[in-house]
């Protein structure tokens, strides 16, 4: 089958490529997309091209083929150097580009690799720069994993429903090199938290609290990892001292390959609503996920074993980067023993 979005386009037989999210959830929603495109396109490479931070969870996707290194930080121009790496792509012979951000950078590379069709949403005035135009109706596709899957359609024509879960691939082979290489060898039933979330603090549950459900866990014979990237090393460092003896901290002494790995190794995640959240709910674990700032409504953990646990007072979601009321009440006030119920229950067998 050929995806043929417009008349004057060519169908797509060989290869296409992929222009990535900037951000390690965002890139986990985009994998029923790539599944969608491997269903209609089955002898199609799917090439992708990503930033080094989130090309780890493209190597979990069955469907990747090739991943292109993309070097520019995030709201960096370079224009020079983005026509550079457009030319160099102009060896690949790409057929089509999906171009996933909304931002006019993103679509400047297809565009001077003179990739024929360059798909995506209308976004930031792409008028000439995407060529085969998505309008978003956000009422009917209030989530981003549906406006990702949307690509691979027909403009005008809606995803097929229901949107399959994002997939993430970890062997049990890769869990038991990664716990070696880390030093985690223990019969001790292992909990992931993950304390940080790299928008800002009004989205990370306090330390004292984590400290408070390691104890309570501990007490029922887990073990308690800390992960997260070096910039939650201090944070993870807090609930090591709140919580001492109990916690290893591994923020920022891991790849994303292995945090990949270590959290479809253990028994269940605790977690703000960040990258690591989406990672949990593509391996399939127990997953409870904590939102404060921020809403499920746009990006929640898509897996039948999560449970999200929100106050949903009515000073949020503000989407604030810091509480705004200077009191964070969203994330204090979910109690550290609420929490612990609903992970016993994630933790039955």
């Amino acid at each position: 089958m050929h995806i043929e979005a417009t008349a004057e386009f060519e169908p797509i037989h060989r290869r296409a490529l992929i222009v990535a999210p900037a951000w390690i959830g965002d890139a986990i929603l985009s994998q029923p997309l790539l599944a969608r495109l491997r269903h209609l396109l089955p002898n199609v490479q799917l090439d992708i091209l990503a930033p080094a931070w989130v090309a780890p969870v493209y190597e979990r996707m069955p469907e990747t083929g090739e991943i292109i290194h993309n070097p520019f930080a995030h709201g960096e121009l370079a224009l020079r150097e983005r026509w550079h790496l457009g030319r160099k792509l102009a060896g690949h012979a790409y057929e089509c580009a999906f171009v996933l951000p909304n931002s006019f950078k993103s679509a400047l590379i297809p565009f001077f690799a003179g990739i024929t069709r360059r798909v995506g949403f209308t976004g930031e005035a792409r008028y000439g720069l995407i060529n085969c135009r998505h309008h978003l109706n956000a009422t009917e596709l209030p989530r981003m994993v549906e406006r990702f899957a949307q690509l691979a359609e027909v403009p005008g024509t809606p995803p097929p429903r229901p949107i399959p879960y994002p997939i993430l691939i970890s062997s049990s082979e890769q869990q038991a090199a990664a716990r070696k290489t880390l030093g985690l060898e223990t019969d001790r039933r292992p909990v992931v938290f993950c304390p940080g979330a790299e928008y800002g603090p009004a989205k990370r549950w306090p330390p004292s609290h984590f400290a408070a459900l390691a104890r309570a866990l501990a007490e029922r014979g887990h073990d308690i990892w800390l992960l997260g990237s070096a910039k939650d090393a201090p944070v993870g460092q807090d609930i090591t001292e709140l919580a001492p003896g109990i916690c290893r901290n591994l923020c920022g002494v891991t790849s994303l390959d292995q945090a990949i790995d270590l959290i479809a190794a253990a028994e269940l995640t605790v977690c703000n609503d960040s990258g690591l959240m989406h990672v949990a709910a593509a391996v399939g674990k127990p997953l409870a996920a904590l939102f404060g700032s921020s809403s499920p409504a746009f990006t929640p953990p898509l897996s039948d074993r999560a449970h999200i646990l929100s106050l949903q007072l009515k000073c949020s979601p503000c989407f604030k980067r810091t509480c705004p009321l200077n009191h964070l009440d969203c994330l204090k006030g979910l109690d550290p023993d609420q929490v612990l119920i609903h992970c016993l229950k994630l933790l039955e067998p």
